[in-house]
């Protein structure tokens, strides 16, 4: 969110309407390139002009509701929703030009869960006006906005920490996973489609975008468990022994295990219960465990699918790819065993609506054409399951 919205939402209730995108475009901080301080700074000054297009004509056409003035409430929330669409579209058109990424999939993905916030902070701004109008110390009003302003700045401050946080959690993922990646290097996207695949179903499910995103770093660590196991077993082409088998079937255990030391530290019981449970099965005849139904996580059942679907549609030497079509058939055919019948129709929808993630090819050229940027690094990791039912031959898939 920038950092201008609440003053700048503030000043355009205090003075004419030109003097805060003025303001708002002028008050920028250095240390960008010429090109991205004059985006940012127009950026901001748009915005604020739109918001306080909004606030005047509020202030102009007067809204009462017997006989209260409602022209303040409705005007600031209605302006900062006026500033959001202006700021955030622009971010967003930008990111859709350079990465190819629809418009719609990168406001929903990145920014949709930002309105509420903006919506919420809007009467700060109405507050620090007003505050500024009646002093409380002394004749000057500014003393009173000092006041509001340093609350504001630890609010900042612990969203900052909050930030590099999760920073610091990307950049461990990103450690894992080339580790990963330097034993598995021929199933460089598994993992990435993995967790897309996850997040978007665990958003139709949840309804919650910290949710889901939360599911999306758990899911990118699913098989992290198997940096344990031996290449030799890892990469054998071909069917596998019992023994070499169960060795598999421990990179779930092995995967808690390894992330152990910094459990409530850098990963919460979240990414625990999916690197633990993503191959429980709906029937009780997965492991680690053996749970069955609802005592499985809705975390790791959600995960569990889409692994299954990836692994289905990713050809092997040993198996020809499924299409896309073939793979859903096999995933409804398995709900109610494997896969729980709830998350089958949730994805089945999805799965209708053509995301970029529902055809492996179409995703790893998007992927490798930077048509599909993530922020998060790209992860490399095998499948675990050579079919829904895991039926057939062993292999170190799973």
């Amino acid at each position: 969110m920038s950092q201008l919205f609440l003053f700048a939402l503030a000043l355009l209730i205090l003075t004419p309407p030109w003097v805060a995108p003025l303001v708002a475009f002028l008050a920028q901080w250095g240390g960008s390139v010429w090109y991205k301080e004059l985006f940012n700074r127009s950026q901001d000054g748009l915005a604020t002009a739109f918001a306080a297009l909004v606030w005047t004509f509020f202030q102009e056409n007067p809204l009462w509701l017997g006989s209260w003035n409602l022209s303040a409430a409705f005007g600031i929330v209605l302006a900062s929703l006026a500033f959001f669409v202006a700021n955030i579209g622009s971010v967003t058109y930008i990111i859709h030009l350079d990465s190819g990424t629809p418009f719609t999939e990168v406001w929903r993905k990145n920014f949709n869960w930002l309105a509420l916030s903006y919506i919420l902070l809007s009467p700060l701004a109405l507050l620090l006006a007003r505050a500024y109008e009646t002093p409380l110390i002394g004749n000057w009003g500014g003393w009173t906005v000092l006041m509001f302003l340093i609350p504001l700045y630890y609010s900042r401050f612990y969203w900052d920490e909050k930030v590099r946080l999760e920073q610091a959690f990307d950049t461990t993922l990103e450690v894992l996973m080339n580790a990963l990646e330097a034993k598995e290097q021929e199933t460089r996207f598994h993992s990435e489609r993995v967790a897309d695949i996850s997040r978007d179903l665990a958003l139709a499910f949840y309804k919650d975008q910290a949710k889901a995103q939360d599911i999306y770093r758990a899911a990118r660590l699913h098989d992290i468990g198997k940096i344990a196991i031996p290449e030799a077993v890892l990469l054998k082409p071909g069917n596998l022994t019992d023994a070499e088998y169960a060795l598999i079937q421990s990179h779930p255990q092995k995967g808690v295990e390894l992330l152990s030391p910094a459990r409530k530290v850098a990963f919460d019981d979240l990414v625990y219960r999916v690197i633990l449970h993503h191959h429980e099965r709906w029937d009780g005849r997965g492991y680690p465990k053996g749970l069955a139904g609802h005592n499985i996580p809705d975390e790791a059942r959600i995960v569990g699918l889409a692994d299954a679907y990836e692994a289905m549609t990713a050809g092997r030497p040993y198996r020809k790819a499924l299409t896309p079509e073939e793979a859903l058939k096999e995933v409804q055919e398995n709900s109610g065993r494997q896969f729980d019948p709830d998350l089958v129709r949730l994805f089945t929808q999805l799965w209708e609506q053509n995301p970029i993630w529902r055809d492996r090819e179409t995703y790893l050229a998007a992927k490798e054409g930077s048509l599909l940027r993530s922020t998060s690094p790209q992860l490399s990791l095998a499948s675990d399951s050579p079919s829904p039912s895991e039926s057939g031959p062993r292999t170190s898939e799973g």
